[in-house]
């Protein structure tokens, strides 16, 4: 069962990528000054956070937007189509490596798919300023959540590598809603690791479940994006193709890079970039404001 499952999401990425550079070939014309550097060192490093699970959505963020490399609104499409390779690379790894119940990863995957498909199409036609307010919150929960695991406010978790009855439907349940946000700048890691420690999962089982989770429901949110054009093509491709190199050299090189260094700076620039976007949003609100009331 692992290995069609395995099986399964390598023939979703390969569908996905043959996608992608379609429309990369469409749109050959945008490829003016692709971002290398900047944008390489941020999706090398901060994928190779997933190994550890500091999940890279909204590290990401704050990189893109600190950087300056694109704009708010396409930030969420940007990072559901960039992260597709990487996170399939990590999650087809640890599902061999971490043997979870293959029903309960089943369920949990096709859950997260659902609502990455119905959440990427309304995400899509957001305007700019909730998608602003959407990434901000979700950079203090991110944030929040960080701190919960470093201070151990959040339970323990048990020793269960499945889940059935009422707690595989609780987790599918809220599996579904971790993917619908996903679609808007929301990093499924932390809180799906929350969702299995409260259900009684082992903190190990944890990993092949998000990864695995995140890699089935990109490729679907991504195809959305791809498909309206609602992410930035330049970025994307190089994030993507630094990311798979951090994935890669992650698993077999840093693991012994201290987490709780890491969890600490990243909880940091969380917190910086949130309460900027934050100010950003208020800013621009008040200006439309003052607009409306002069005319």
């Amino acid at each position: 069962m692992i290995h069609i499952v395995s099986g399964v999401l390598i023939l979703l990425g390969i569908v996905f990528l043959v996608y992608e550079i379609r429309d990369y070939v469409l749109h050959r014309d945008d490829f003016v000054r692709v971002p290398w550097i900047k944008c390489g060192v941020l999706g090398f490093f901060l994928n190779a956070l997933n190994v550890w699970g500091i999940g890279s959505f909204a590290t990401l963020t704050a990189g893109l937007r600190l950087m300056k490399q694109t704009e708010d609104k396409k930030i969420p499409g940007t990072l559901n189509v960039s992260c597709v390779i990487p996170v399939i690379l990590q999650a087809v790894v640890f599902i061999r490596v971490i043997q979870v119940d293959p029903l309960t990863l089943v369920v949990m995957f096709i859950a997260a798919g659902i609502g990455s498909f119905f959440g990427a199409g309304i995400v899509a036609k957001l305007p700019e300023q909730k998608i602003r307010l959407a990434i901000c919150i979700a950079l203090f929960v991110a944030a929040f959540l960080m701190l919960a695991g470093l201070f151990k406010w959040l339970p323990g978790g048990g020793e269960a590598y499945e889940l059935s009855g009422i707690k595989l439907i609780i987790a599918a349940a809220g599996n579904c809603i971790l993917g619908a946000l996903m679609t808007v700048g929301v990093g499924l890691y932390g809180p799906c690791m929350a969702l299995v420690y409260f259900l009684g999962m082992s903190s190990a089982a944890a990993y092949p479940i998000m990864m695995g989770s995140c890699a089935f429901l990109l490729p679907i949110a991504g195809f959305k994006f791809v498909k309206t054009g609602a992410y930035d093509r330049k970025v994307s491709l190089v994030l993507q193709a630094a990311g798979s190199a951090g994935i890669l050299i992650a698993i077999y090189v840093f693991t012994s890079i201290p987490l709780n260094v890491l969890r600490w700076i990243v909880i940091g620039v969380l917190l910086y970039t949130s309460v900027t976007l934050l100010l950003t949003y208020v800013k621009k609100r008040e200006s439309a404001k003052n607009s409306a009331q002069s005319t």
